[in-house]
């Protein structure tokens, strides 16, 4: 992989921002992002999807799109739909995945056809009446996780252990989606495993005093943890490894991902969800994985664009640069 970053400046386009419930977020990324890839001599222009028109852009002065958006309009596939119109190479999945990946009841559908371990779930509206709810979640039972269908960072997310608690948690999900999975609940523990295409990440145990890792935990929560040493076997870290790269399979992702999991107390994992355009500051679990494995976070941002050209039909513009061009020795 290191053969693929260029000696001389690739042209970025760093989108991040947007207009989600994860804005803050992504403008982290963005920023780190930037600072990095600049630190490596590249030619960085960031550029927010909520202050400018993607679709009015002459992509011609770039050589490539790096994505730090997430939510929506940044990882359910149609910036990526943007992209493909205009001819750019962009880092992370297609729009086809993004879109799939970003629907959690579809994902779940798509690994489940393809033998990747998933919680059984069921899918509700907004607009369901009491009757049909209870129904729905009587297949499930309690515990139980609540969750939007289409949502990141945990936002939305509640864990109900008691009828009386559904209504609260249901109404918190209903806030961010239309669509909400009611899910069951696996008690264990909380892993993460970053990929770059078939570059799998070492796996990371996730340590929280709250309930779950949610929004906070990530994000306020001096108090989580992040593990690498653990006393999981190495057997069972082969499986989950195992797993991970299972779901990227079913979902098609290209590039970096992230694969969030419950480690049961049988030692068996199951998926939760992918996420296509994980976070991108330095202090982010995939480039602390990456870090962990050697690769220093600016490095890491280079090989997430290297890897945006691997198997994409190049561009007539782009073979004018040269840094370009040397990627794509089949097209010399």
């Amino acid at each position: 992989m290191k053969d693929a970053i260029p000696h001389t400046p690739w042209r970025i386009a760093l989108l991040a921002g947007g207009d989600s419930e994860e804005r803050a977020i992504s403008l982290k990324s963005g920023a780190s992002a930037q600072a990095a890839l600049a630190s490596r001599g590249h030619v960085v222009v960031a550029l927010d999807p909520a202050e400018i028109d993607l679709e009015s852009l002459d992509w011609r002065q770039f050589d490539v799109a790096f994505l730090a958006l997430h939510g929506r309009f940044g990882e359910d596939g149609q910036v990526q739909q943007i992209l493909d119109q205009a001819g750019i190479p962009y880092t992370g999945s297609d729009a086809t995945t993004s879109r799939l990946a970003f629907s959690k009841s579809a994902a779940k559908e798509r690994m489940t056809q393809f033998g990747v371990a998933t919680p059984s779930y069921v899918l509700i509206h907004y607009a369901d009446d009491a009757a049909r709810i209870r129904r729905m979640v009587a297949q499930i039972g309690f515990p139980l996780v609540v969750k939007p269908d289409s949502q990141g960072s945990s936002l939305g997310i509640s864990i109900v252990r008691r009828q009386e608690d559904l209504a609260a948690a249901l109404s918190l999900c209903f806030q961010y989606d239309s669509f909400g999975v009611v899910e069951e609940f696996i008690a264990g523990t909380e892993w993460t495993v970053g990929l770059l295409d078939d570059l799998v990440l070492p796996p990371i145990q996730i340590e929280t005093p709250r309930e779950f890792y949610d929004y906070h935990a990530k994000y306020d929560d001096d108090a989580t943890q992040y593990r690498f040493d653990t006393d999981a076997p190495r057997a069972v870290l082969t499986l989950i490894e195992d797993m991970a790269k299972d779901a990227c399979r079913a979902l098609q992702t290209r590039g970096m991902a992230r694969v969030d999991l419950r480690l049961d107390e049988q030692n068996f994992p199951w998926v939760l969800e992918v996420n296509t355009i994980p976070g991108m500051t330095d202090h982010s679990l995939v480039p602390k994985a990456a870090a962990r494995m050697g690769i220093d976070f600016a490095e890491f941002c280079e090989r997430t664009i290297a890897a945006a050209f691997s198997g994409r039909p190049p561009r007539p513009y782009l073979l004018q640069n040269p840094a370009v061009a040397r990627r794509m020795p089949e097209q010399r």
